[in-house]
């Protein structure tokens, strides 16, 4: 019982690590871009755009370019699986 019960444990990790870079409510563009922009609110991204804004404010911000912004290598690549999405469903930049 013990190794199915490690088994399902690391089953569930296998999972969520290859589930992570698209969000799980990821329904919509707007669902997209929010994700998208989520991560470089998070980081201290300063918004330029009225969406961006409203969405987020600019509190707090420190970076106006967003290749400035100091992401890990796993944030880049969620944003890349993210831009990708929102290529793939003709989203509206």
């Amino acid at each position: 019982m013990r190794a199915l019960t490690m088994g399902l444990a690391a089953f569930g990790s296998l999972f969520a690590v290859a589930a992570s870079p698209l969000p799980a409510r990821a329904e919509s563009c707007d669902d997209l871009w929010y994700a998208r922009n989520e991560i470089y609110k998070a980081q201290g991204y300063c918004f330029r755009t009225r969406r961006g804004i409203e969405a987020f404010g600019n509190a707090g911000c420190q970076y106006d370019n967003a290749e400035d912004v100091p992401l890990s290598a796993a944030q880049r690549r969620t944003i890349a699986d993210i831009q990708r999405e929102e290529r793939a469903r003709r989203c509206p930049r």
